[in-house]
Parts: C-alpha cells; sequence; structure tokens
C-alpha cells in the first residue's frame, strides 16, 4: 500500500527557507545592519566560511538578503536583507524573547 504525499504545511516551507542552525542567527545579525562576510563571520560563533557561504547564498536565491559586490581590488562585498527578508523580523524577535526565557528559566 502507498501513502500518497500531501503539500507542504506553511510550518514546513518557513523551516525550508529558514530553518536549520544557522539562517535564524545570520539574519538575527542582519537585522538593521550592512555587513561585509568577515564582519558577519566574526560575530557568529562557531560557522565556518564555507557554511556561511553556502548559507548566504541560499538565502540571496530566496530573496531574503541582498548581496552587493564593489568593483574594488580587493573586491568587497556586502550583505543585508531585503525588503521581503524584513517580513522575517517578527518571526526572528519571537525567536530572541523566546530563547531569552528559556536561558532565563534554567
Amino acid at each position: 500500500m502507498t501513502t500518497k504525499k500531501t503539500q507542504l504545511c506553511p510550518i514546513q516551507i518557513t523551516l525550508k527557507t529558514i530553518g536549520g542552525k544557522w539562517k535564524p542567527v545570520i539574519l538575527f545579525q542582519l537585522q538593521g545592519k550592512i555587513l561585509r562576510f568577515n564582519e558577519l563571520s566574526r560575530q557568529i560563533f562557531g560557522i565556518n566560511q564555507k557554511m556561511l557561504t553556502t548559507q548566504l547564498r541560499e538565502m540571496e536565491i530566496d530573496g531574503i538578503i541582498k548581496r552587493k559586490v564593489y568593483a574594488e581590488v580587493p573586491p568587497r562585498v556586502e550583505y543585508s536583507i531585503t525588503k521581503y527578508g524584513e517580513s522575517l523580523k517578527p518571526i526572528l524577535m519571537s525567536m530572541c524573547d523566546w530563547g531569552l526565557k528559556h536561558k532565563n528559566r534554567k
């Protein structure tokens, strides 16, 4: 007997887009800021360059962040949240608030 797969629920879609260990942290660090790759890397404890690059690319493809490359030597690249990405702010702030409450509860 085979089971019929249904469409992803809205929570699955959200988690597919911003889920995982690093994407919410990256987005939180970019709130209201424009950061260069190395600045972002220094602010996120434990992430390696390959993972940061992968996560940034995925969010850029999804239209959540913007990557701006300046034609300089050496090249300068800045990351910021797009207007569409700003719509995630309430979710990120709720996660932050819950995390602080959970930390204080322990």
